[in-house]
């Protein structure tokens, strides 16, 4: 039934002002506004909606991975811009907060709203 259908999804924030500069300035991301909710474009060419909502709960799981050649220079220039990697209690990350464990190497950070995103790198 949804086979060929543009299937997009969301993702709600606090602030969409602040979601709009982050996404779009920190994250360097291609970001438009309209009707007061966000859409994000991809480098894959998927569609992500925001969109405001009162009493916002950020997402206890990652909600965007953004693939990386080197996880090493990604955390370099995400730190440049102020950003602070998670460290999560039972889980094995490097100094960095790079898990190498298992699959990808993976390091987890949060946007304004505390909804969390990844850079991962395959191995």
């Amino acid at each position: 039934m949804f086979k060929n259908t543009n299937a997009f999804s969301g993702f709600s924030v606090d602030d969409i002002e602040q979601a709009r500069r982050f996404y779009g300035e920190t994250l360097g991301l291609d970001v438009s506004e309209e009707y007061g909710l966000l859409t994000l474009r991809l480098g894959s060419g998927a569609n992500v909606l925001i969109y405001p909502k009162p009493g916002h709960t950020p997402a206890s799981f990652t909600i965007l991975n953004f693939p990386v050649d080197d996880i090493e220079a990604a955390i370099d220039e995400l730190t440049g811009r102020g950003i602070t990697f998670e460290r999560y209690p039972g889980m094995e990350q490097d100094e960095r907060g790079v898990m190498r464990a298992g699959g990808p190497y993976i390091a987890w950070f949060k946007d304004p709203a505390g909804n969390v995103l990844s850079v991962l790198q395959e191995r």
